[in-house]
């Protein structure tokens, strides 16, 4: 058995927490882990330069949580800041956790029972609910597009109905996930230029290259607030969000695949380009497309050490991935249909 400091390293878990200006919801977020029925783990919170009381006395206040907190001067971005509590943790399993975020009792306990039935995956994505509105999920992981669009798989979805079984998805939602550590340092944590957003599914993309699978795990639920720090709809979302996507698809796809699926990825920046520029946005998507060409040297180099260490076939990435030219586009239109005949089943 392995031991790190005295401490089991086979089943014992780092719960990584990276808040910034969190005061609101952090207290919620640590009385629910606290109430954990497994108690195997360990709680590092980044402080991410926050200039509210987030963290004032922490460890005083929770003197039964086994507690650290490391402070930054400034917000280094939810990437970097996660990547310092990777490197602090002494677990085998590395579990992310926004501090919107509020887990059931049973979370942890089902993340680390889904690992011992499947040792073949390396990270696993929780069940979230919306907080405001659990009759809905917001989220089971995340779907990546041979375009390089991807989207939260089931959000919006009723609850009651969807997500109900345990599925292999493309990449898990940080937001409520858990990695095996090793692998999580061996494909270099989260790109620390991306600071926020998408970055997850970049980790992800990196993850499935490597052959680490990723599975959803319906028992392990979490209630959401989502999108707590900038809002939902705000233009440091918005911009980050289309950046680094063209990053991830630079950086990721391999290079038969690359330029197969190249002009599905020029034709949905340009429609979303379009769409966003009719709709009084285009100034941040446009300056976000801009840096996005600005930054492909750099992507560039990031590609050639990560294709060298791809393991898997281009016909095994291809089937973690979603397919079709019109499939990320008819999303809202699907969720209106499946909403419209939830609501009739019902009457």
């Amino acid at each position: 058995m392995d031991l790190i400091d005295g401490v089991s390293t086979v089943s014992f878990a780092s719960l990584v927490i990276v808040c910034w200006n969190s005061s609101k919801y952090l207290p919620q977020c640590l009385k629910s882990i606290s109430l954990q029925t497994f108690q195997d783990f360990e709680v590092i919170i980044v402080d991410n330069g926050s200039a509210d009381d987030s963290t004032i006395e922490l460890e005083k206040r929770y003197p039964n949580l086994n507690l650290k907190v490391e402070r930054l001067t400034t917000n280094q971005g939810f990437a970097a800041a996660n990547n310092l509590g990777a490197h602090i943790a002494r677990g085998k399993w590395l579990i992310l956790l926004n501090a919107d975020a509020f887990p059931e009792p049973n979370w942890l306990a089902e993340l680390i029972a889904a690992s011992e039935a499947h040792p073949e995956i390396a990270s696993f994505s929780s069940r979230q609910l919306q907080e405001n509105n659990p009759q809905f999920l917001d989220g089971m992981g995340d779907a990546y597009h041979v375009s390089g669009l991807a989207w939260r798989v089931g959000l919006g979805y009723p609850s009651e109905y969807y997500g109900l079984d345990s599925t292999e998805i493309f990449s898990a939602c940080a937001a409520a996930a858990m990695y095996l550590r090793q692998a999580f340092l061996d494909v270099d944590g989260f790109d620390e230029d991306f600071f926020s957003y998408f970055e997850d599914v970049d980790l992800g993309f990196r993850l499935q290259l490597r052959g680490y699978r990723c599975l959803y795990v319906p028992q392990a639920v979490v209630y959401h607030i989502g999108s707590a720090t900038f809002g939902e709809r705000s233009d440091f979302a918005f911009y980050h969000s289309h950046r680094n996507l063209v990053w991830t698809f630079t950086k990721n796809m391999p290079p038969i695949m690359f330029w197969l699926y190249l002009p599905e990825h020029l034709i949905a920046n340009f429609i979303y380009l379009l769409y966003y520029t009719l709709c009084g946005r285009g100034k941040v998507l446009w300056k976000a497309k801009w840096d996005a060409i600005l930054g492909l040297p750099i992507a560039i180099k990031k590609r050639r050490a990560i294709q060298r260490k791809r393991k898997v076939s281009n016909t095994t990435l291809a089937k973690s991935m979603k397919h079709g030219w019109l499939q990320p586009y008819l999303l809202g239109y699907k969720l209106r249909r499946t909403l419209k005949f939830t609501k009739t089943d019902k009457l």
